[in-house]
C-alpha cells in the first residue's frame, strides 16, 4: 500500500533528472546558454548537479520498494 507514492515519486524524480541532464547536454553541445544572464560554466555545472541529484533521488526511491 505504501509503495504507490514511492513509485510515483521515484518516477517523477528520475524523469526530471534525466530530462534536465539531456536538456543541459543539448544546450552545451549547441553552444547555447543554459541560463540567460549567468556565466555559462556556472549554469551548466549547477544544472548538471541538480539533474544528477534528482536522478539519484529517483533511483533511491525506486530501490527502496
Amino acid at each position: 500500500m505504501d509503495s504507490g507514492p514511492a513509485i510515483f515519486t521515484g518516477t517523477v524524480f528520475a524523469l526530471f533528472g534525466g530530462a534536465l541532464l539531456a536538456w543541459t547536454g543539448t544546450r552545451l553541445r549547441r553552444r547555447e546558454p543554459v541560463a540567460h544572464g549567468v556565466n555559462r560554466i556556472a549554469s551548466a555545472a549547477l544544472a548538471s548537479v541538480a539533474g544528477t541529484v534528482a536522478l539519484a533521488l529517483g533511483v533511491y526511491c525506486l530501490t527502496r520498494l
